[in-house]
């Protein structure tokens, strides 16, 4: 069966992790094949935004338990291969030039988590189970969280969750800024396909250049960001792809 799956569909490219009966655990397979996927469909033209769903109704419940002892009595490099894939796939997101969503219903455990801290936009159920519960198990995170949450949520709150593994829910996650939406899971599928065909109506060049203006503005400092956006607006409007923004703006016929 394949770990991934994917279609485009009116703009949006749509990526399921399809180990259901596993919860779409993540094994080095199902890593390679998310990263691949990612880049494939962030190359492809036609895509203007990605989603990334789970089959059976959960999200990502984490690292495959039985690969993960399989790997460890293979010896460390081994076991670095899945880490090192897992983290690939998740990097690939900030590489593609679209936005990514995460559509997470379900169980967001551990790396399923991990790959929801990862995306640009996360859309949640509000019966959505989320958790780094890596020390529960007297484990240590190993697909991004002890970088990425800190810089999301602050140092406090990161460690709070990390550190207790506690569980949290669809309506927290979007009040802690760990999500953008929560919906109820009878509306979610809808919600989601509501939500990124609306994103992939927009025009692309001027979505393409806010995500990787807002991605290098973390990486720098507040004034060289700030140049960096006046270069690309006057860039933007004075280009092609700026013609059809200024006359609407002028009419009044933005977009809302």
């Amino acid at each position: 069966m394949t770990t991934v799956r994917n279609d485009v569909d009116g703009g949006v490219g749509w990526i399921t992790l399809n180990r259901p009966d596993r919860m779409n655990a993540v094994n080095v397979d199902l890593a390679t094949a998310l990263g691949a996927a990612i880049g494939g469909l962030g190359d492809r033209p036609d895509v203007n935004v990605i989603v990334i769903r789970g089959a059976g109704g959960n999200f990502c419940a984490g690292g495959d338990f039985d690969e993960v002892q399989r790997l460890r009595a293979e010896g460390a490099p081994a076991l670095r291969g899945l880490f090192t894939a897992f983290k690939a796939a998740c990097d690939q997101i900030g590489r593609v030039a679209v936005p990514v969503i995460a559509a997470v219903e379900g169980v967001a455990m551990a790396g399923g988590f991990e790959l929801m801290q990862a995306a640009d936009i996360v859309l949640v159920t509000h019966e959505a189970r989320i958790a780094d519960n890596h020390i529960n198990f007297g484990m240590v995170p190993g697909g991004g969280s002890t970088a990425r949450l800190p810089r999301i949520l602050g140092r406090q709150r990161a460690l709070a969750l990390l550190l207790s593994g506690d569980k949290i829910g669809g309506e927290q996650a979007v009040q802690l800024g760990l999500a953008y939406r929560a919906y109820p899971a009878a509306t979610f599928d809808e919600s989601v396909h509501t939500f990124a065909t609306r994103l992939a109506g927009r025009e692309r060049a001027a979505v393409t250049a806010i995500k990787a203006l807002v991605n290098h503005g973390l990486d720098n400092d507040f004034h060289t960001a700030d140049s960096n956006e006046t270069d690309a607006v006057v860039a933007h409007i004075a280009g092609r792809a700026g013609r059809s923004g200024v006359s609407a703006f002028k009419n009044r016929e933005v977009r809302t």
